[in-house]
């Protein structure tokens, strides 16, 4: 089944009519949500659709960015099916976008689990302040009735980080609004932010009480295997609405037994994230998951862990941060007194805070 938002004079008549609307919601949801920044999908780039359903099949519920066309959709939905031997369903926005490049979100659930109530619908955006309005629709777990309400956005690059800070800031805006629409739903905001959810850019959406599913390690595949560079993908939720009881980076190569450049070319050069809700759990195979607990209780990995994660660890700098990852794979702390300005000291440092994973 594929539901597509054709135009915002659409979207504009259903936001109105939701707003009308009361809503029944609650916070145990038993479901495994994922988002995944799927890399122009439906252009003619060597996609791997047979890879993507392969890890796709490992959550109830997928918020997907960078959509190019509506039919790769169902091509990866018709995959899934084959390959799971259930019902899927999928929905894709209108596109998105101020300039020549155009790209549409979508949402991607598997028929047992889940089931779409009502509100699909583009963010209007008055303030014109999204190069690509976010895409919103409520969800119904079919196992207890409980809803949850999503939003996936895709933060735009830029020249600097600057340029991605008045996105993310607007992201409470987004947040406030889904409480309107979605009364006594909990709410999710998914998507490729471009930011790490240590930016300061963040503190308007942590104020309203919003907390992201992964706070450690990273999330884009780094140009050398085994590597990740950045954490940039999350899901933004309420800790006090939404029963979170775990979250994880699915490294998907790993699974897939592909090398970094192979899943970069053919698959995405993001890794794709999930939590799960509940007592729900996720269909991936748990040793070759990254996992970050919700909580935030998780080591600092040498081999995955990103700039401002990287920085927090005694005598490494962003500069010696960088040098970390550029130095990867590594097999040992003691190997960091290959960087320039770690020496056996400073190292042993390093090593005694138990900051650092097992390597």
């Amino acid at each position: 089944m594929l539901l597509t938002t054709e135009s915002k004079s659409c979207a504009a008549a259903l936001t109105i009519w939701i707003a009308t609307l009361g809503f029944i919601g609650s916070a145990q949801a038993d479901m495994t949500v994922g988002s995944w920044n799927l890399k122009h999908l439906g252009w003619n780039n060597g996609k791997n659709i047979g890879h993507v359903a392969e890890i796709a099949q490992g959550a109830d519920l997928w918020a997907l960015q960078e959509v190019m066309s509506a039919d790769a959709v169902t091509e990866l939905e018709h995959a899934l099916e084959d390959r799971t031997g259930e019902s899927w369903s999928s929905m894709t926005s209108h596109e998105v976008g101020r300039s020549s490049y155009r790209e549409s979100y979508a949402y991607l659930w598997r028929d047992s689990a889940v089931e779409y109530t009502k509100g699909a619908v583009v963010y209007l955006d008055p303030g014109d302040l999204f190069a690509r309005e976010p895409y919103l629709a409520e969800f119904r777990d079919k196992d207890d009735g409980n809803k949850i309400a999503m939003a996936t956005v895709h933060i735009i690059y830029g020249d600097s980080r600057s340029d991605r800070t008045p996105e993310i800031r607007e992201l409470a805006s987004i947040w406030d609004w889904m409480r309107e629409v979605y009364p006594d739903t909990p709410r999710v905001i998914a998507g490729d932010y471009n930011l790490p959810p240590d930016s300061p850019a963040w503190q308007p959406l942590h104020d309203q009480g919003a907390e992201p599913a992964i706070k450690y390690s990273a999330t884009t595949l780094g140009k050398a295997d085994g590597t990740y560079a950045n954490l940039y993908d999350n899901l933004w939720f309420d800790p006090e609405a939404l029963n979170v009881t775990g979250s994880a980076i699915v490294q998907y190569p790993d699974l897939l037994g592909i090398s970094h450049e192979e899943g970069r070319s053919t698959v995405s050069d993001h890794a794709p994230i999930y939590m799960t809700t509940g007592d729900a759990e996720p269909g991936f195979a748990s040793a070759n998951v990254q996992v970050a607990q919700a909580n935030g209780s998780s080591c600092i990995d040498l081999n995955t862990g990103s700039v401002s994660e990287l920085d927090e660890l005694p005598n490494v700098g962003s500069a010696r941060a960088q040098d970390i990852i550029d130095g990867r794979p590594w097999r040992s702390i003691s190997e960091l007194t290959r960087i320039n300005g770690i020496g056996k000291s400073r190292m042993g440092e390093i090593r005694d805070s138990g900051q650092v994973c097992k390597l």
